[in-house]
This record gives structure tokens, sequence and C-alpha cells, in this order.
């Protein structure tokens, strides 16, 4: 018997497909956040080794979008929200790295 996965990716290009009022978390570092890279209109800056001290007041049927830089630190995010009882968890596949990648052709 395998576990579901406990939240669901999605690329750059599916965020218009996100429910209106998803919240954007970005679990990077500061300097990340306004690094380079920059960060997605909206995304609200909560660093991974906060999340679940800030998470606690959350509801958990709320959907929230985690981004990280390349898609490792937001899908252990989205991990560690779901055994939390978050119940609707998108991970950003390939993170800002993939948004800010040029478009083909």
């Amino acid at each position: 018997m395998t576990t579901p996965i406990p939240y669901r990716d999605i690329t750059p290009a599916q965020l218009d497909t996100l429910a209106p009022g998803t919240r954007r978390i970005d679990v990077r570092e500061p300097d990340e956040f306004t690094g380079p890279l920059g960060h997605l209109p909206g995304a609200e800056l909560v660093p991974l080794d906060t999340l679940e001290r800030v998470a606690v007041t959350w509801p958990r049927e709320a959907p929230l979008l985690l981004i990280c830089r390349s898609g490792g630190r937001s899908a252990r995010a989205a991990g560690l929200l779901a055994r939390a009882g978050f119940q609707h968890l998108y991970n950003l596949a390939g993170g800002m790295l993939a948004v800010r990648e040029p478009l083909p052709g």
C-alpha cells in the first residue's frame, strides 16, 4: 500500500491555474528573497526554519503554494505542513530558477 503524496507539484506555467486567494509562501532566506532571482508577486517570506512555528495560526484548509530556489526546500516545507494537517498544498517544481528560465524559442 502506497501513501498518497501530500502535495501537488506545479510548474511556473500552471501558476495561473491555482485558486484565487492561494497564499504564496516563499521558504528561502531573506537575502535570497530580495536577491537576483527575486520573488513572485504577493509572496510572503517565511524561511523554512521558522515555518512550523509561524504556520500554527494558519487555517489548515487554506490553499498554500510553497516556493524556494529550486523546489527542494519547498517540497520539504510542503511535507512538514502536510504532517501538520494542511490539506491543499502545492510545490513550485523547479522553484524560482524555473520561473526565471527563459522561454524556448
